[in-house]
């Protein structure tokens, strides 16, 4: 019997089967990438990401649910309409105590 005496070295199925494993490794390792992601559509987890935080070209991508929306920075200082509301402290032990602001001071 020929077949029994054949050298595994000569058999070009071999080299093929390897490259399957090899591949199948590949494929396992980019699923669990993909899983880990936190911008991974296939959970229902909210997540925000700041790309770039502080710097002109900023991005801020929030996922809420299954929707996904991308909010670029134009590098300008934001204006708006708004009053002071109060003040807000920071403790030695890391705490923030929020003090607000009477608007007319009424009770004095």
């Amino acid at each position: 019997m020929r077949f029994l005496d054949e050298d595994e070295e000569l058999n070009p199925i071999l080299s093929s089967v390897n490259l399957i494993d090899v591949f199948l490794v590949l494929i396992a390792a980019l699923l669990i990438a993909i899983a880990q992601n936190p911008l991974n559509i296939f959970t229902a987890d909210d997540v925000t990401v700041v790309k770039n935080a502080g710097k002109p070209n900023m991005e801020v991508i929030i996922k809420d649910g299954k929707e996904i929306k991308q909010f670029k920075s134009s590098g300008q200082i934001g204006t708006g309409e708004g009053a002071r509301a109060g003040i807000a402290y920071k403790m030695a032990d890391g705490t923030m105590v929020y003090v607000p602001e009477d608007a007319g001071q009424e009770n004095k």
